[in-house]
């Protein structure tokens, strides 16, 4: 069984910043793709954002423009969990964030299209940022 357990979020300033992780089990992530999404408030499923991803076997990685040069996303093979590094965060980045895996991703694609939430098999619970002015 695959679980992808997300941790690190909470309330910030405007400003501040968060690492979010996620652990996996059942699921080996140094051979997979790995991303990060996001749910604003009030959105639905099918919108939620592919925000981060990366080819966790070759280190290949994905930005979204809401959050390029701002999130970083990194990965530790041995505790099989991915990271996302967020820093100058605001208001606008507040939203419940869910950890995704899938083993036959197109990084290139994603690259070039973004991160699709149909791209992804296995999703986490989500960790709820919440960003104040």
């Amino acid at each position: 069984q695959v679980l992808l357990v997300e941790s690190g979020g909470g309330s910030v300033q405007a400003g501040g910043s968060l690492r979010l992780s996620c652990a996996a089990s059942g699921w080996t992530i140094n051979s997979s793709c790995m991303a990060w999404f996001r749910q604003g408030p009030g959105k639905e499923r099918w919108e939620r954002e592919g925000i981060a991803a990366i080819y966790a076997g070759g280190g290949s990685t994905y930005y979204a423009d809401s959050v390029k040069g701002r999130f970083t996303i990194s990965q530790d093979n041995a505790k099989n969990t991915v990271y996302l590094q967020m820093n100058s965060l605001e208001p606008e980045d507040t939203a419940m964030y869910y950890c995704a895996a899938d083993g036959g991703c197109d990084m290139t694609a994603i690259q070039v299209l973004g991160a699709e939430e149909a791209d992804f098999q296995y999703w986490g619970q989500g960790t709820q940022v919440t960003v104040s002015s």
